[in-house]
């Protein structure tokens, strides 16, 4: 299973925030885990024995970030866990959960989601962070959409798209991704039908069928718009000829969420496991960590932490999770 390497720069942040962790104590307990320099209830000493595995399914954008990976190794010194990454696009990563052949699932496609619970097959869904997608293209902008709102620059794409003016393109991720999904919401509020006036409609709208960063690297390649979450663009951004040209408008909200996969067949032991991580996700501590990825580098953090403040978005970022089967009153 290929694995992505963290964001350049982003080592040095993580090793600093491990060691001020362990140094620390991690004080105040993570709500389902325990100090870094104990053994975790229910768990082994992290430095002994072999380690249990959980597998997780997730999307390219924290990936592509490093987000992931910068967490694994905190929650790795925590926990007895060999934690197991395959990044995906959001569907393909939902398909994977509904085999059962992962763990935990950590993807940012809410109405996807809400289905995915909604059969069954997840419990303990909790919102964890969010950034905003952008809308980002060539700097000459030919198009004219710097500024617009969004269903607006939308509008005026796919009219000029459709009407030949030179150099209007634009590149879809067009692999059912969280971000795809996000683009299909937009076009569809705009009141263009996506499956019978967009996709397929003229040499103007490229699907790449590929991972976030693949596609800003076609659309800067192609000099066309893309819609992309706002952290691979900052991660990329050195290796674009690419800016950002509408980054405003609540349309534009990108939330992510962990759930804990269930099927008849998965071990309690192992629901246990992956509550464990959801709780480490939703942690004050790592919830700082979160809001502070990125900053050194980028002048910003890549994602913002919900920080038990998610009833805006109408998502559960707070209730420790603790269900290990389907309930209404954990799901």
């Amino acid at each position: 299973m290929e694995r992505k390497n963290p964001a350049p720069g982003v080592l040095c942040l993580s090793i600093a925030l491990v060691t001020a962790l362990l140094l620390a104590g991690c004080t105040g307990p993570i709500q389902g885990g325990s100090p870094a320099n104990q053994v975790p209830p229910g768990g082994q000493n992290p430095s002994a024995g072999p380690k249990d595995r959980l597998l997780v399914a997730t999307t390219t954008s924290l990936s592509d970030t490093g987000l992931l990976d910068y967490l694994e190794r905190i929650f790795e010194n925590n926990y007895a866990i060999d934690l197991q990454v395959t990044s995906q696009g959001t569907g393909k990563a939902i398909e994977i959960a509904k085999r059962g052949d992962c763990d935990l699932l950590v993807v940012h496609s809410p109405a996807q989601e809400e289905d995915f619970m909604e059969a069954g097959h997840g419990i303990n869904r909790r919102c964890f962070a969010y950034n905003y997608f952008i809308v980002a293209g060539p700097a000459d902008d030919p198009a004219g959409i710097r500024g617009m709102e969004p269903k607006e620059a939308f509008r005026t794409i796919i009219g000029k798209g459709k009407s030949g003016t030179p150099g209007v393109f634009f590149v879809s991720r067009g692999d059912n991704s969280g971000t795809h999904n996000a683009e299909k919401n937009i076009w569809n509020a705009t009141g263009y039908n996506y499956t019978s006036e967009v996709r397929r409609s003229g040499a103007w709208y490229i699907e790449a069928g590929r991972g976030m960063g693949e596609t800003l690297q076609l659309a800067s390649e192609k000099g066309a718009y893309t819609l992309t979450d706002e952290g691979t663009f900052l991660t990329y951004r050195g290796r674009l000829d690419l800016v950002p040209l509408i980054d405003k408008g609540d349309i534009l909200l990108n939330i992510y969420s962990v759930i804990t996969v269930y099927t008849e067949d998965h071990p309690v032991e192992k629901i246990t496991m992956a509550n464990n991580f959801v709780n480490f996700l939703i942690s004050p501590e790592i919830q700082a960590a979160i809001g502070e990825y990125g900053r050194e580098k980028y002048g910003k953090g890549l994602f913002t932490p919900m920080s038990g403040g998610c009833l805006r978005f109408g998502c559960d970022c707070t209730t420790p999770a603790s269900a290990t089967r389907p309930s209404l009153s954990f799901t």
